[in-house]
């Protein structure tokens, strides 16, 4: 019997629709990874959120895996080379979230231009500060996207209809589309009065948004972050924030994120970079629940049920990589 072995709850239709498709599964949300690798031999498949992370030891326990399925956009949690070298195909769901990612990643702007959270936060504190909290509209900005892929697309489809230039920077060629016109690296530091980051967490994206990437754009610009925290030096963005390089900041993700990032401030004692940003009213901050919504829980689930159905052995797709 096929056998898959569920680590994380997700939503039950997965199991459901698993096993309607001839799968028996197994649930183990408590075991450590340790434990797991002593039991998992005989599994064909396994699915898995961000509990763990999934290396060569694992991999080469799990003796009879056809597939890892993760439950989200990025597989940077699994060694894919070595997964791929031992022929297990790797199946991720941008698919699910891309929608609710590119719904949150607008609320963020447009509660950054027109100053929502702090003319929220005066209210409550009995300040009715109407000149203090001007915004400023969309309509003729310039928009970059830096990863063009399923939420950065997301985003660009949403962005339709506010009378903006949408710009995308991506490594590969070729993925501009009627929403995005894709440019060199220098023409969109050039142009941007916005710049939202869209990437995996890869080699080329790690620590990308340093000081020397954002003292060559020409203008003060504005960052939203919904990809991945590890592409934002963070300490960088607060010295441009203070110097008004950067004029606010959306960030539903951080560079000081683990892989659960529950207990945040169970810690008193943060970087003073982050110290600033939860002190800033041009700054907004979410716990990465950007494709967390209650639909994208829905769609993660069946993304991963029709991509098992449709898969059969066949090799990794790497674009599944892709945000």
């Amino acid at each position: 019997m096929k056998k898959i072995l569920l680590l994380d709850k997700n939503h039950p239709l997965l199991q459901e629709g698993l096993e309607k498709i001839g799968y028996h599964c197994d649930t183990n949300y408590t075991d450590s990874k340790t434990q797991i690798e002593k039991m998992i031999a005989s599994y064909t498949g396994i699915v898995i959120r961000s509990r763990f992370s999934i290396d060569k030891e694992f991999i080469d326990a799990a003796k009879n895996l056809k597939f890892i399925a993760r439950v989200g956009a990025g597989l940077e949690s699994i060694d894919v080379d070595y997964a791929e070298k031992k022929g297990v195909k790797l199946i991720a769901a941008p698919e699910g979230n891309r929608n609710a990612v590119g719904e949150h990643t607008l609320g963020l702007l447009l509660s950054l231009f027109n100053k929502l959270n702090k003319a929220d936060r005066d209210i409550r504190q009995g300040k009715w500060l109407r000149e203090a909290n001007r915004g400023i509209e969309l309509e003729g900005k310039t928009i970059g996207i830096i990863g063009y892929g399923n939420m950065g697309k997301s985003f660009a489809k949403k962005l339709q209809g506010f009378d903006v230039d949408c710009i995308c920077y991506d490594i590969k060629d070729g993925v501009g589309d009627t929403n995005c016109t894709q440019v060199s690296l220098s023409e969109f530091q050039k142009r941007c009065d916005v710049v939202s980051v869209h990437t995996p967490h890869n080699k080329t994206s790690y620590r990308m948004i340093n000081r020397d990437f954002i003292q060559a754009f020409h203008k003060a610009f504005y960052l939203l972050n919904t990809g991945r925290g590890t592409a934002v030096v963070t300490d960088d963005l607060v010295t441009a924030l203070k110097n008004k390089k950067i004029l606010g900041a959306g960030l539903d993700v951080l560079e000081y994120e683990k892989t659960s990032f529950e207990n945040l401030f169970e810690n008193k004692t943060f970087p003073e970079a982050f110290a600033y940003l939860i002190q800033a009213d041009n700054v907004i901050l979410t716990p990465h629940i950007a494709g967390w919504t209650v639909e994208s829980k829905i769609k993660l689930a069946q993304t991963i049920v029709d991509k098992i159905r449709a898969s059969g052995h066949k090799k990794t797709n790497k674009k599944n990589q892709n945000l």
